[in-house]
């Protein structure tokens, strides 16, 4: 049986992905070698990284004045990395869910943080909007795409202060334009990557601006200077990386996916809107995350969660439940999940409906 991966992450891969890396793991470019074998250092793979460099720069339309950077720590790491290179006097941040939480705990490590809008107290179920960017502010932390809740910010807002951004979840899933950002990253485990793997995008210019002194590998002028190899980088997960960047392009970049991304994330929730069972958890529609999409059982039918859990996992469908923290059910639909598999979630839950 075919099994539909809704997984939050890691998460589902294009065949594409799968299978040029899974060549490359056997026997790298006929070498003799799997490409967990060779030198970090070797021409084959510095003609591996300088690729996959590029191709980000290409399908993000990056300016003249960024650095690409693979490391390793995830978006997790990160959280201490940004304050570290970056906090002066105060920062601000945008509080939509765990993982913005998280960033603004470490964040406080370092001074004072201005939070200047939260949606905790309604389960961060909507991502606010009237609020105001302080100007004194260091930088403005925000998280692009909330895994957890389902919410996301869609658009490239003018920020007065260095705009930072994590965006671990949504990262190639639309056009972006970079040059409204000092500094993008993500863990790569949704759209680009095995786990492992953590991408940086930095305005250069942004850097040498603290006095404390930076422990070398949380600086990021060490990765820069080094050209992501200071330390042995996720060799195997900087492969795969590369081979997603080529099924970008290969598909018409990201205008071609958005468009794609657009279409199942309106079909999946045009049902969830019909169908007499469930809930979205998200109300405002245009908060509505086009990467996960989340959604309870209606409260007249909660007594039937498990059993459409049960139902769903029967037919196929592979990691639609709900984070621990929220629960329900969440279908996460990266690049790399076809319609047919949205169509194949709408069809259960039809008849499921029937069934009920």
């Amino acid at each position: 049986m075919k099994k539909h991966n809704f997984a939050a992450g890691p998460s589902i891969l294009s065949p594409y992905t799968v299978e040029h890396t899974a060549k490359g793991i056997l026997d790298l470019d006929n070498s003799g070698l799997s490409i967990m074998e060779i030198s970090h250092r070797s021409k084959e793979f510095m003609a591996i990284m300088e690729d996959a460099r590029q191709l980000f720069v290409e399908l993000l339309d990056i300016p003249e004045g960024y650095s690409v950077l693979f490391l390793q720590g995830g978006a997790s790491l990160q959280f201490c990395m940004v304050p570290y290179n970056l906090f002066k006097h105060k920062a601000a941040y945008l509080d939509t869910g765990s993982w913005a939480s998280k960033a603004i705990k470490e964040g406080k490590i370092f001074g004072e943080v201005d939070v200047v809008a939260s949606s905790k107290e309604a389960g961060y179920t909507f991502i606010p909007k009237d609020y105001t960017i302080p100007g004194d502010a260091d930088y403005f932390h925000i998280t692009t795409n909330n895994t957890i809740y389902g919410t996301e910010i869609k658009d490239d807002m003018d920020a007065p202060v260095p705009l930072v951004a994590d965006m671990s979840s949504d990262i190639f899933s639309r056009p972006l334009d970079v040059s409204k950002y000092a500094l993008i990253y993500g863990g790569a485990q949704k759209n680009l990557a095995p786990a492992g793997l953590t991408f940086v995008i930095i305005k250069n210019d942004i850097l040498g601006g603290v006095d404390r002194a930076i422990p070398t590998m949380l600086d990021y002028r060490t990765h820069i200077d080094q050209e992501s190899m200071f330390n042995t980088p996720p060799v195997v997960a900087i492969y795969a990386a590369l081979h997603t960047l080529r099924w970008y392009k290969e598909k018409g970049g990201l205008n071609a996916m958005h468009r794609l991304n657009l279409e199942k994330a309106a079909i999946l929730y045009e049902e969830i809107d019909r169908n007499r069972l469930f809930v979205s958890n998200v109300t405002n529609e245009e908060d509505r995350s086009i990467m996960n999409v989340t959604f309870i059982m209606h409260a007249d039918y909660k007594d039937k969660e498990a059993e459409f859990l049960s139902f769903a996992t029967e037919r196929g469908m592979s990691g639609i439940k709900g984070h621990r923290s929220v629960g329900g059910f969440r279908a996460s639909i990266y690049n790399a999940m076809p319609r047919s598999s949205v169509q194949a979630l709408i069809d259960t839950m039809q008849a499921f409906e029937k069934k009920v």
